[in-house]
C-alpha cells in the first residue's frame, strides 16, 4: 500500500473487508454459474434465466469492488485458490434438484449480505461514504435475490 491514508488501521480493515466480499461475490458467481449450466427439470426456463442474469450482475460487481480497493490505494486479491480461500464459501456438485440449487444459492447470497453489512460498517466508521455506498447497493441487490429465490420454493 502507497500511502499513508491506506496504512491507515481503519483503512486497512475497510479494504480487506472489501476484498472479503470481492472474494464472496467472485465464489457466488462460480457457484451461480454451475447451477445456470446443470439445473434441470419443469422449472428448467425460469431458473437457467435468473442465474444467468444473476451471474452476469456478479461479474460486473466484483470488478467494481475490486476498483473500489484500488481507489483505496490497497490491492484487490485474486487467483481462483485464494478467493475461495477467502470466502469459504460451501460448495455444491451437480447434479442437484432444483430446490437444493436454489436453497446453495441462498446460502451463498446471505453470506455475501452478511459481509458485505461489515464492509459497510467499517466503511461508516472510516467516513468513506463511497465504499458505503457500494455495499449498500450490493447489499440490497443480494437481498432482493435472496427474497426471489425463497419465493421459488414456496411455488
Amino acid at each position: 500500500m502507497a500511502n499513508d491514508a491506506a496504512r491507515d488501521p481503519q483503512t486497512e480493515h475497510l479494504t480487506q473487508s472489501l476484498n472479503q466480499v470481492l472474494a464472496d461475490s467472485y465464489a457466488l458467481l462460480s457457484l451461480t454459474h454451475l447451477a445456470h449450466w446443470n439445473v434441470e427439470g419443469q422449472g428448467f426456463f425460469a431458473l437457467h434465466t435468473a442465474f444467468q442474469t444473476q451471474y452476469e450482475e456478479l461479474f460486473t460487481a466484483v470488478d467494481e469492488i475490486a476498483e473500489r480497493v484500488r481507489a483505496l490505494d490497497a490491492y484487490a486479491i485474486g487467483g481462483l485458490a485464494t478467493l475461495a480461500s477467502v470466502a469459504q464459501m460451501k460448495e455444491f456438485t451437480s447434479p442437484l434438484s432444483q430446490e437444493d440449487y436454489v436453497r446453495a444459492l441462498i446460502a451463498g447470497n446471505e453470506k455475501v449480505v452478511a459481509d458485505a453489512a461489515r464492509a459497510r460498517d467499517l466503511s461508516g466508521a472510516a467516513s468513506d461514504a463511497e465504499s458505503q455506498d457500494l455495499m449498500i447497493g450490493r447489499i440490497t441487490l443480494h437481498q432482493k435475490t435472496i427474497w426471489m429465490l425463497k419465493s421459488f420454493l414456496r411455488g
